[in-house]
């Protein structure tokens, strides 16, 4: 199959959805925007869902793709976790579409993001970081803390001016 109509598609998506939000990303919207056939996108992917699920994973890519600092595992670790609300941030529409369990199909999503994380959690750990704790639910636990800020911050519940702080409070409970 030519990946060029494919990756046309899923470009034009991530810019609609970018511009309008996920509700204005539709098959036949994203084939007019694509400068393709309205049947072009069920040539490529068998549904929206289908779609949306590479454009989650265009967004997933982004986020794993943060640069961290050269200096310790704790500030790795820091600087991870303020990437994360960074790209909440830059990027409100795609945010909520990684997330609309709803929407996209969740098998097909690559965890590799949450699991460099939690290798980020661990090596602070190694660090002398709460040794004694799972990793695994270590992460867990500081990215649904970090997620539900997220989340707040896009639904109005926390102003702009006070996501900083409130972060910063947030990476203290955790990290020291």
């Amino acid at each position: 199959m030519d990946s060029a109509p494919r990756r046309r598609l899923i470009s034009s998506a991530v810019t609609l959805l970018a511009d309008e939000g996920v509700e204005a990303v539709t098959l036949r919207r994203i084939a007019r925007e694509a400068g393709v056939s309205h049947g072009a996108p069920l040539r490529h992917f068998a549904g929206r869902a289908e779609l949306l699920s590479a454009v989650a994973q265009e967004g997933f890519a982004e986020l794993g793709e943060a640069d961290l600092p050269d200096s310790s595992a704790r500030d790795r670790l820091r600087a991870a976790c303020r990437a994360y609300l960074e790209f909440a941030r830059r990027n409100p529409a795609m945010f909520e579409l990684m997330f609309r369990h709803d929407l996209i199909d969740v098998s097909e999503l690559d965890q590799e993001v949450f699991v460099r994380f939690t290798g980020l959690v661990a090596a602070a750990q190694a660090d002398g970081w709460r040794p004694g704790a799972d990793s695994r639910a270590l992460a867990a636990s500081l990215w649904a803390a970090l997620h539900g800020l997220a989340e707040l911050w896009l639904w109005g519940g926390l102003a702009e001016q006070d996501l900083p702080g409130t972060l910063e409070l947030t990476l203290s409970a955790y990290l020291g």
